[in-house]
């Protein structure tokens, strides 16, 4: 069994219905109550962002009804996040930014800079390997410190300040805030898990490259996490193009057998020799410590995707869930952890999604989690990183493809 490449992403903000409204509001010093003019407004994970007039007062139009995470910055101060619940009816909200306890203007010198080996492995594990990703440029890489444990197997990234990324495939620029990177090595699997805020700013560009950047953003979608738990949502996952089937993870009986002979012969003082074991000892000792079992039939959206009495959406399923999906081509750099070969080998773009809470988990109608984290993605969708990376407010003219 080929092992897969996990990666958790944790996006913390919520949209709801796709229902808009306008939020206006202030942004002030919260010691002196004098209001900050120029300050930047923004909705995390969104494209949705403005600045304060000379009176700290904004407006945000085109808001998504839900809830959310509504954030401001400015020179000198801490950022400042609020979550806010959007109804029908236009929202005010009133931003106090705490001064940060930095001097204007400090500059933090390292004495030992990043080798560039650990850089460019961050980047690979962070941004991406796939033909998007790849167009995908750190403006600023000297805020990152990077941990690289090689005998742990381990990395870990902070930013020290607000990290910006420019998506030249999508046209976006990208500011993560409060980024924290931890990935762990095991074996060829990779476990990642990002915590970060992010603001989307769309890049300008001459009107042949704004055409790609539609394009490829709507190539970015098809297909994808976001796509999927849109579909859930709206109970289309089978008619935009998702094959849904169960997958099992059971104990392998035979390793767990061969593991314990050895065990048992160590345990007595045994010195164990080539020769001192059958041959299908051995071999079972190299086979995977389980064996997955994929049922081949497809499951009814039913199965996966249950509303409750107040209308509220959740997906829930028994095991793991297999989704495929073929409107899409796989990514030519797509590979399988453990496969060295050049040569394209699937036709599909093929996933698999775990419940950590066995009841299930809230689902919004823009594709967000009510917990991101209780649902880890496996296999195309851990290959996905940030060159895949749209925010929540994106939507797709045109879904799948013919």
């Amino acid at each position: 069994m080929k092992r897969l490449l996990l990666v958790v992403w944790l996006l913390l903000g919520a949209g709801g219905a796709w229902g808009q409204v306008t939020l206006s509001g202030v942004v002030r010093d919260s010691l002196t109550q004098r209001p900050l003019p120029q300050a930047s407004v923004f909705v995390l994970n969104t494209t949705l962002g403005t600045t304060t007039d000379a009176q700290g007062r904004f407006v945000l139009h085109a808001v998504p009804i839900g809830g959310y995470v509504l954030a401001a910055t400015y020179l000198g101060y801490k950022l400042r996040q609020q979550f806010v619940v959007a109804a029908a009816a236009p929202l005010t909200a009133d931003l106090q930014l705490v001064p940060s306890p930095h001097a204007l203007g400090e500059v933090v010198v390292r004495t030992k800079p990043t080798p560039p080996e650990q850089l460019e492995l961050f980047k690979q594990l962070f941004l991406g390997t796939s033909s998007l990703s790849r167009r995908c440029k750190l403006r600023n890489p000297a805020v990152l410190a990077i941990s690289y444990e090689p005998v742990k197997h381990h990395l870990e990234a902070t930013a020290t300040d607000v990290l910006e990324v420019d998506n030249l495939a999508l046209g976006y620029r990208l500011s993560f805030y409060n980024l924290t990177f931890r990935a762990d090595f095991e074996d060829v699997m990779v476990y990642a898990t990002t915590q970060m805020q992010v603001r989307f700013q769309e890049l300008t560009g001459s009107p042949t490259q704004e055409r790609h950047w539609a394009e490829h953003r709507a190539q970015a979608y098809r297909g994808s996490l976001l796509h999927f738990l849109r579909a859930a949502y709206t109970g289309q996952l089978l008619t935009q193009g998702f094959w849904l089937q169960r997958l099992q993870r059971l104990p392998n009986r035979r390793w767990a057998a061969a593991d314990s002979t050895v065990r048992a012969r160590q345990a007595a003082g045994e010195q164990l020799a080539l020769a001192s074991l059958p041959a299908a000892t051995w071999r079972y000792l190299l086979e995977p410590h389980t064996v997955s079992v994929l049922h081949p039939a497809q499951l009814p959206i039913d199965s996966v995707r249950q509303v409750d009495s107040q209308g509220q959406v959740q997906l829930r399923f028994r095991d793991y869930l297999a989704v495929s999906y073929g409107p899409e081509p796989v990514d030519a750099n797509y590979r399988l952890p453990g496969t060295i070969t050049g040569r394209r080998r699937y036709l599909l773009q093929e996933s698999v999604l775990g419940l950590r809470q066995p009841g299930g988990i809230a689902l919004s109608a823009n594709g967000v989690l009510a917990q991101p984290l209780d649902l880890p993605a496996e296999g195309y969708w851990g290959f996905e990183k940030i060159g895949e990376l749209l925010p929540l407010d994106y939507q797709s003219p045109v879904v799948p493809r013919p």
